[in-house]
């Protein structure tokens, strides 16, 4: 049992997203802190693609009962990832981040959110250091200049009113800060999950609560007059996630401010512009609203550094003279999300391990049934 978090700690860092090794050995102070070694034990034997409590119990000639009971307690503990898929209960391995760690919102402490601090720059660094990125900014649609076109992918509502089932969750970075004396001003209940399956939070909800299509929409309304910005997952298809993110805050923003992490959040394909003729000068775009402080004063105006702005469009909704607008970036500046989790997956593997490595998970998920 000595060497389990180890093996425990490799396994993540194999997954796409990364767990990288330190010379303090944090990352293993901190499964240490979710994991009970059996439960690490048990973790090992996951697989990052979903299965049933069948399918899995049969894998490990167990029980099917005994490995349902455990499942189910991994997963109300944060420890796994559980979700229904075509209308059954599915488990996986999950990654540190996006996953394991914002699954630990009830059970998050002050121990365990210094140890998250002090291993946030070694694990930015690899989780945000490689394409392509785990998150992308979704502008508000508001904010976007009326005669461009929105794509599938970049319209945050459309994701929302094609869904059936919502949970709401407390932000579990405004959570960690407060633990560290650093309490937020901003809403603390704004990280949200959908899905198109049916009743899919009635059973795991990893510290939240169901609300309804009505109410998710009215969530995101009252983010965007907060000025806070909306990041999911950076796919086209199926993103699961919306984080309503602050600067001051939130890992996204964080870390591309101070951790020197590129890749883990990437900006939308739009970017600010400012009507310098109707502008006031008034600088509620720069002072209060820009979380990457890319507007500046110029001239009696403002205007707006593109290679800062990340086209979230919250310095727009707050301009009282409606003087911002998004406009689309110059094509060779825009991004292409992959089509679904698992094209991320390949394309990220590749970036961190090598064409080798990116063949040997195409093979992998071909005899997992999975269409790439």
């Amino acid at each position: 049992m000595a060497d389990i978090y180890k093996r425990l700690a490799k396994k993540l860092d194999r997954l796409p997203h990364g767990f990288p090794a330190t010379k303090s050995g944090v990352e293993l102070r901190i499964l240490r802190k979710i994991f009970s070694p059996e439960d690490a034990e048990f973790a090992l034997k996951l697989k990052p693609l979903p299965e049933t409590a069948d399918h899995i119990a049969h894998r490990l000639h167990r029980p099917v009962e005994l490995v349902q009971a455990i499942l189910d307690q991994m997963a109300s503990n944060g420890q796994i990832g559980s979700f229904k898929l075509k209308g059954k209960q599915q488990y996986a391995l999950m990654p540190f981040v996006v996953g394991i760690y914002e699954f630990q919102l009830n059970r998050l402490d002050k121990e365990l959110a210094d140890l998250v601090e002090e291993y946030m720059p070694s694990l930015m660094k690899v989780v945000g250091g490689y394409k392509p990125a785990v998150a992308r900014v979704i502008p508000v649609n508001k904010s976007v200049d009326a005669r461009l076109e929105i794509l599938p992918y970049e319209d945050l509502r459309q994701f929302i009113s094609a869904s059936r089932s919502f949970m709401i969750n407390d932000c579990i970075c405004r959570k960690e800060k407060e633990l560290e004396g650093q309490p937020c001003t901003h809403t603390k209940e704004t990280c949200m999950a959908f899905t198109r399956e049916e009743s899919a939070f009635d059973d795991i909800r990893y510290g939240g609560r169901v609300i309804s299509k009505e109410e998710a929409l009215r969530i995101l309304d009252e983010t965007e007059r907060e000025g806070l910005v909306h990041a999911t997952y950076n796919i086209q298809q199926d993103p699961m996630f919306v984080c309503n993110c602050c600067s001051c805050c939130c890992g996204f923003i964080r870390s591309i401010k101070e951790f020197q992490a590129p890749y883990l959040l990437t900006r939308s394909n739009f970017v600010a512009s400012i009507d310098t003729e109707t502008c006031d000068g008034c600088g509620v775009c720069a002072n209060e609203r820009c979380p990457m402080e890319a507007i500046e004063a110029t001239n009696g105006t403002y205007a707006v550094g593109p290679d800062r702005c990340i086209g979230c469009g919250v310095c727009a909704v707050a301009c009282p003279t409606d003087s911002i607008r998004l406009v689309r970036r110059a094509a060779a500046e825009q991004t292409v999300p992959p089509k679904d989790v698992i094209q991320w997956a390949v394309e990220r593997t590749s970036a961190r391990s090598g064409p080798l490595m990116r063949l040997a998970l195409r093979f992998w998920l071909a005899r997992h049934g999975e269409e790439m």
